[in-house]
């Protein structure tokens, strides 16, 4: 079967069932691959769009959220994506399947206040839906904020934006990390345990030469078992060996006795005499004469052990001793003289291993030395690089801001680093001894100052909820293609905002959505009409019961609603031609 042609380069989130959640009571949210924007008038429930993305991503579960008289609440979503995708690969492994290259994504609230999820078919913990929105969404509204809020992740997005300025040393730098981590774990070993080590060598060399002075070899054991065995019985075996031959080859002593070869000799000449008359009998006179030719040799053999017989008690004693001797390594290092001998191969090469720990302090420790002189030097390239994209990075967000309706503010990055405690491992940059990791000593914290002299604090601390969201939006417009988040969601991003500037709201949106999704929950009629999809979320209420549905608004529809949005009426002549006024910049602008 060929494989699926994946339809987008990035995950996509084409689609969102609704039931039961809050005024929603069943409701497909149609997302489209660029910029969608979600409006209706204050309380329809658009909030509920972006609470429904949010228990896909693995937010808390409210079981408030559930709607009045229902069981629980229940949202899906349908993420379109190449199975090499990292969402992908993780969902895999946790047992995961695509369904013709989409990731299916449910997440249940009871109202009692359970909550179950699955992905690809498969029962999942809720935390896997938290592990997948890492890689799939950055979420930026009023009071939900992802993505760059996290330091580590603005100090990725800054290095990306570098690009091979930093990619390049980064590169270098983590190869000589991980090469220092290895070399100092291995020093550590070696001179924490020089005792233990030191002892365990004194071990070896008592075995090895308690061993050199046995001189055992291979199989000696199992010979001398066997000699002693047979010294232990000399006279019973001589004695049965006597009587043997006797009853084959006769007793010299007793000239009448009857012996085994002088009956077959007599059997072989009867037949012979009358062989020819029958082929039959003759083969039988043939195995007898075979049969006393085995007989005459056993007899001599017989003869020769008995007078070959050592019955000497001095070789027995001495064959018990050494004997004894090698019981005693047995008892030590094997099982067996072989098991010994193979001990003390391995000994062997042990203890040169231990033996050169000396010098192998001194190879490690200037090995250690030299890779702490490289990390500098990079740890230094790295910080000279991202010092230089950072002022460039903060140029850019700051004219942003200044088209959104900020035109004081100011954005900054706050590159530094942290001076190690004593006697902890350290690089020197900027001629300080600093901590570093495995992505080098620099902390990265990105800084905003709203207006003129207010001070410059991290952005989530720096702006209201409004203004944190169109500085998200100036930063990701900014990082647009360097940050791999392939979907955006942001909720009220134009909050407090109108007129020109948010005409340029609108447009930054579209412009981000070339390189990946956008999501807007809005309600400025300017941002809207620059989506390549607008959805209505939209109330009714059926005598006591209120509900709120989600339509994909096209043609007469579109326009309407954005001359609601304009003026409060959808009818208003006037505010129908600013509507298609507005529609036609944002496809001109397009």
């Amino acid at each position: 079967m060929a494989p699926v042609k994946p339809r987008y380069r990035r995950p996509v989130l084409e689609e969102m069932r609704i039931r039961s959640l809050g005024v929603i009571d069943d409701a497909v949210v149609e997302l489209s691959p660029g910029f969608t924007a979600v409006t209706g008038e204050t309380g329809a429930g658009k909030t509920m769009v972006v609470t429904s993305l949010g228990l896909l991503l693995g937010g808390r579960a409210d079981p408030a959220l559930v709607r009045i008289g229902a069981k629980a609440a229940v949202v899906e979503g349908r993420l379109v994506m190449r199975p090499d995708a990292a969402a992908a690969v993780r969902a895999e492994e946790a047992g995961a399947e695509l369904d013709d290259g989409a990731l299916l994504i449910s997440r249940t609230v009871s109202a009692e206040g359970r909550s179950r999820a699955h992905v690809g078919g498969r029962s999942v913990p809720v935390g896997l839906l938290a592990e997948l929105a890492d890689d799939l969404v950055a979420v930026h509204g009023q009071t939900d904020q992802q993505g760059l809020l996290r330091p580590a992740r603005q100090r990725q997005a800054l290095d990306r934006y570098a690009g091979n300025a930093v990619a390049v040393p980064l590169e270098k730098y983590a190869g000589a990390y991980r090469r220092l981590r290895a070399v100092a774990a291995e020093l550590e070993e070696i001179t924490t345990r020089a005792r233990e080590r030191a002892q365990e060598a004194d071990l070896l060399r008592f075995g090895l030469e308690e061993i050199a002075a046995v001189e055992p070899l291979a199989g000696e054991d199992t010979e001398l078992a066997a000699e002693a065995e047979r010294l232990g019985h000399a006279e019973g075996l001589a004695s049965a060996a006597q009587l043997a031959h006797a009853a084959l080859a006769g007793n010299p002593e007793d000239p009448e006795g009857i012996d085994a070869n002088t009956l077959v000799a007599g059997a072989h000449r009867a037949l012979e005499s009358v062989r020819s008359h029958d082929p039959a009998l003759g083969a039988l006179a043939e195995r007898i004469g075979e049969l006393g030719i085995l007989l005459g040799d056993v007899a001599g053999e017989l003869a020769g052990y008995a007078d070959d017989l050592d019955a000497d008690p001095l070789r027995l004693a001495a064959v018990e001793e050494r004997r004894a001797a090698l019981t005693q390594l047995t008892r030590k290092y094997g099982d067996s003289i072989d098991s010994v001998l193979e001990w003390a191969q391995q000994g062997s090469a042990r203890l040169l291993e231990l033996d050169g720990d000396d010098g192998r302090i001194t190879e490690l420790t200037a090995e250690r030395d030299g890779l702490r002189e490289e990390l500098s030097q990079l740890a230094q390239a790295l910080t000279d690089a991202r010092v230089e994209a950072a002022a460039r990075f903060a140029s850019a967000v700051t004219q942003e801001l200044a088209s959104l309706a900020m035109p004081h503010a100011r954005v900054t990055f706050d590159i530094r680093q942290t001076e190690s405690a004593e006697g902890a491992e350290s690089v020197e940059v900027g001629g300080r001894d600093v901590a570093y990791g495995p992505s080098g000593a620099d902390e990265v914290e990105l800084l905003l100052a709203p207006h003129p002299g207010a001070q410059p604090r991290p952005i989530a601390k720096g702006a209201s909820g409004g203004e944190l969201s169109r500085v998200m939006l100036a930063v990701e417009v900014v990082f647009a293609g360097s940050d791999p988040v392939p979907t955006y969601l942001f909720d009220e991003v134009d909050a407090g905002v109108g007129g020109k500037a948010a005409v340029e709201v609108g447009r930054r949106l579209a412009k981000l959505a070339k390189s990946a999704q956008v999501v807007v929950v809005t309600h400025l009629p300017q941002v809207a009409a620059f989506a390549d999809r607008q959805l209505l979320v939209e109330k009714t209420v059926d005598g006591a019961v209120t509900r709120s549905g989600v339509t994909v608004l096209e043609g007469e529809d579109r326009i309407r609603e954005l001359s609601r949005m304009l003026a409060g009426q959808e009818d208003s002549e006037t505010a129908r031609a600013h509507a298609e006024e507005l529609l036609a910049a944002a496809r001109a602008d397009a």
